[in-house]
């Protein structure tokens, strides 16, 4: 596993930023009162106040390049929160890309006791130059201290490892403005109070500040067998109204899979922490978006109330299909967001940018309430994330296993002119007792026009494996949506594929 933590996305904004806001909690010998209720009260009286500039990071960070932050290493000796049998925190030292620091705290019988910056908390601290302390985050250890399974660091972005211990996508608080031809705005988690949770979970209270909002963060983290689950509470006020606000943001990187093969100039198959978007929409639908590596930013919404889940998710699973045995694509963790309480009216917002490279996060995928809230109102929460390798409540019925674009018509004739194919593979036990002469229909609409020609067979690999074929006219500048799924009279037999066709000269 790499050292956990480190964001492409949050490299580029900058990392968190120690605020000076006041005492946020009265001091006494003991340490400072905190609880969970006066961090709230504090960022919400924080955010009635003017957005005040961090400082610019200490110049000195940015001598600190990879090679030496790898060889500043945490000692075991001096890990945070360490119990007999129970993981232990470690803290990274600023560095080049993560060059902010922020304030750290442990939490104990409801006092809060800052963690001060030393050297001998690390190994190879000849290596910090002198006005480059400071703590850029830190990360949640295994209980035999070998590796880590969740980290933050860099803005407010966080990650953890899935169950075969690879990280991969990341997490955030919000995002502000993504995609949009306004620069994106990144709110940083300045401040963050440590805890030992119920039944071993490490809890994190974090304080975010930004222009545009300031707020309070609570994450009960668990490692379970299946994965790391985060039970996720924040409140939040809005200094101004944000033309694109994102709750539970997930980011994550798509160069290119089977279905885009003219971007696959590396000799990996495929790269990619995630290969789709799934959604479960609040009347429970089943969506699958193969996600794109598009030419210019696309921006797409699935309209919905009260949704019941959505996620960005690794779906491949074999080595074959990736070939790279340094980061291990197909262990990457996939992502599930669950809603709690009611979220009303909204859509599920999915933004592809262009990428050219593996370190360069280019996916986000996110909720948009359907109005954002107006300078002054408060926003409060709460969602459960699963990181894990597979979906935590997958389909009943069949699902997309992947998807392939290529010339129309039939094979060993000359190719139709001005169309393209769409071939996707179904698998599922809702299938398996259907044959080739079997009741099984293909119900797909298009944003506009109509297909040229629509199949959907029995593959012979394996029962309850079908195939749609799907060719349409080119759809030219303009993106064109596809909508499919698999039925039997009435009964839908798999999840919706919603595909979206982009002409050669996007992809």
């Amino acid at each position: 596993m790499d050292r956990g933590g480190f964001s492409r996305r949050a490299a580029l904004a900058g990392g968190g930023a120690l605020v000076a806001t006041g005492a946020f909690g009265q001091r006494s010998r003991a340490g400072t009162a905190f609880s969970w209720e006066r961090l709230q009260a504090d960022a919400l009286a924080l955010a009635a106040r003017p957005y005040r500039a961090p400082p610019p990071p200490p110049a000195a960070a940015r001598a600190i390049g990879y090679d030496d932050r790898d060889a500043i290493v945490f000692r075991p000796a001096h890990e945070l929160l360490r119990r007999p049998g129970q993981a232990g925190v470690r803290l990274f030292p600023i560095w080049r890309m993560a060059a902010r620091p922020v304030g750290i705290a442990t939490v104990a019988d409801g006092r809060a006791t800052p963690v001060t910056f030393d050297r001998a908390m690390f190994d190879g601290a000849a290596a910090i130059p002198p006005g480059a302390e400071g703590f850029a985050g830190f990360r949640a250890m295994t209980p035999d201290g070998s590796d880590d399974w969740l980290a933050f660091q860099g803005a407010s972005y966080f990650r953890a490892s899935g169950p075969q211990n690879q990280y991969g996508l990341s997490m955030r608080a919000l995002a502000i403005d993504t995609g949009l031809s306004s620069p994106e705005e990144f709110p940083d988690f300045t401040r963050f109070w440590l805890e030992d949770g119920p039944d071993g979970a490490l809890t994190v209270h974090a304080l975010l500040d930004s222009p545009s909002v300031a707020g309070a963060w609570r994450l009960v983290n668990r490692r379970t067998p299946t994965g790391t689950v985060q039970e996720v509470t924040a409140t939040m006020r809005f200094r101004r109204r944000v033309e694109r606000l994102g709750l539970a943001p997930c980011t994550s990187m798509f160069w290119y899979g089977e279905g885009n093969r003219p971007q696959a100039v590396d000799w990996r198959p495929e790269i990619h922490d995630s290969d789709g978007l799934a959604i479960r929409t609040g009347t429970g639908e089943r969506i699958w978006r193969p996600l794109n590596n598009p030419a210019g930013v696309i921006a797409s919404s699935f309209a919905d109330r009260n949704p019941k889940g959505f996620g960005l998710l690794q779906r491949d699973r074999a080595f074959d299909h990736y070939q790279d045995d340094g980061v291990w694509y197909e262990r990457r963790p996939s992502l599930w967001v669950e809603p709690l309480g009611s979220w009303g009216q909204g859509s599920v917002t999915l933004v592809e940018l262009p990428t050219t490279r593996e370190t360069a996060d280019n996916i986000v995928a996110f909720w948009r309430p359907e109005r954002s809230p107006a300078a002054g109102e408060r926003l409060d929460i709460q969602y459960r994330l699963h990181w894990t390798a597979n979906e935590p409540a997958p389909p009943p019925g069949a699902r997309v296993i992947a998807s392939w674009r290529g010339v129309a018509g039939p094979p060993g004739s000359d190719p139709l002119p001005d169309a393209t194919r769409l071939v996707a593979d179904f698998v599922g036990p809702a299938l398996a007792p259907f044959t080739r002469q079997g009741q099984v229909d293909a119900d797909v609409q298009l944003g506009r026009g109509k297909p040229i020609h629509v199949v959907a067979y029995p593959v012979g690999v394996a029962a309850g494996h079908w195939r749609l074929i799907v060719d349409v006219a080119d759809p030219g500048a303009a993106p064109l949506e596809l909508r499919a799924f698999l039925h039997a009279g009435r009964d839908a037999l798999t999840e919706t594929l919603a595909y979206q066709f982009v002409s050669a000269q996007q992809r």
